[in-house]
């Protein structure tokens, strides 16, 4: 059991935290769209959280590889329990775009570092466990829209941002508890090492790939929560269990893909499941427009499978290329490189929509996945080659 109290504090913590981040992402997007009175600025949802959340990802890594990794990972849950009292006495859509940014700032060190914690510990089943962490991560987002439909109904949404508050100050209490591992790393011993090996590494071609995969993940899981939401609001009429519907088969099929993909591509290897994932994720982006109801649910969800398995072979690709001093930077590199696609997708998104329309938008996007399947394919053959 003492093996694995690190993996399930983690795990459980990450579970509470985003069962309130799903209760109040499908609250925001209608209620910026209400007190801004049009769809035009829910990108900035999107964008606001990804401003703090990129620039602290490079520098964070590096320190959690220094001084360890559970110092940040306690205060990342802390001050999104501070952001959770700040959109509770939001009124303006300026005091809820703050809120996002702070939110950003507090789940960096939990997406990122979370991940590279568990490489180091679980080195021989980096997929599995990084699959699982990310799973229950998905799982929280999934439950949360409809627990925030019981308990916090349209005339006490209020309630859901007081209740996230509560689950992140638990989950720091979990971790400052229970967690064992991410004391300092190895990196003050060969930090000038560390580095020219991480300029290596940004040299090999299957790794730019990946990173410019990641972008496009980024730009993808962005549109999901801010775009596409408005999209079926403003454009299908979808309603708010609808976009509940929506938002908990988008966390569950993201879920799901990582506890399958992960430990198949332990197995398998991880640039079948890259080239796939982004495969799905482009058909079911193409085409979901074209359809109504339930069949737009179905294509969608395939995106989303698409999506989530790319994300699980992809960071586990990337830990593993690099060795334990490295951890946490590379897997700041990682959120780094999808916090630039998750920023600017959805803004260029909302920009594009008003020339040429949503569908085209999500066409393009499909077809850049396209792209992205083949070089990583390319790459691979002449990796082997060599």
């Amino acid at each position: 059991m003492s093996r694995h109290s690190s993996m399930i504090a983690m795990n459980l913590a990450v579970f509470i935290l985003m069962l309130g981040v799903g209760m109040i992402m499908a609250l925001l997007p209608q209620r910026i769209i209400d007190l801004a009175g049009s769809a035009s600025k829910v990108g900035y949802l999107a964008s606001a959280f990804a401003l703090s959340y990129l620039f602290l990802q490079v520098p964070m890594g590096r320190l959690a590889d220094r001084y360890g990794f559970k110092l940040f990972l306690v205060l990342g849950y802390l001050l999104c329990s501070l952001t959770g009292l700040l959109y509770f006495a939001a009124e303006s859509p300026e005091v809820i775009f703050l809120g996002r940014l702070l939110q950003g700032a507090g789940e960096a060190p939990i997406w990122a570092l979370a991940p590279a914690l568990l490489s180091l510990l679980y080195p021989a089943a980096r997929g599995r466990t990084i699959g699982m962490y990310n799973a229950s991560l998905h799982l929280g987002l999934t439950v949360g829209p409809i627990l925030g439909i019981l308990v916090a109904p349209d005339r006490a949404e209020n309630q859901a941002f007081l209740f996230f508050a509560a689950v992140c100050l638990t989950g720091a209490a979990i971790l400052s508890l229970f967690l064992k591992g991410g004391g300092p790393g190895q990196a003050q011993e060969r930090g000038g090492i560390a580095l020219r090996e991480m300029r290596i590494l940004v040299g090999n071609g299957k790794v730019l790939a990946t990173f410019a995969g990641i972008v496009l993940y980024g730009a993808g899981y962005g549109m999901f929560i801010t775009v596409i939401p408005a999209f079926l609001i403003c454009g299908k009429g979808f309603d708010r269990p609808a976009v509940t519907v929506f938002f908990s088969l988008y966390y569950l099929a993201v879920s799901f893909s990582q506890v399958v993909a992960g430990p198949l591509s332990d197995r398998k290897g991880r640039s079948a499941f890259m080239v796939s994932g982004s495969l799905m994720a482009a058909f079911g982006l193409a085409a979901f427009p074209a359809f109504g109801q339930p069949w737009m649910y179905v294509l969608l969800t395939t995106a989303s499978l698409g999506l989530g398995v790319f994300c699980v072979s992809s960071m586990a690709f990337l830990n593993e290329a690099v060795p334990d001093s490295l951890k946490g930077t590379v897997s700041g590199a990682y959120y780094l490189s999808w916090g630039v696609g998750y920023f600017f997708g959805p803004l260029a998104a909302g920009r594009m929509s008003t020339s040429v329309g949503f569908e085209a938008v999500f066409l393009f996007l499909a077809v850049l996945l396209v792209l992205e399947a083949g070089a990583l394919a390319l790459a691979e053959w002449r990796g082997r080659g060599e």
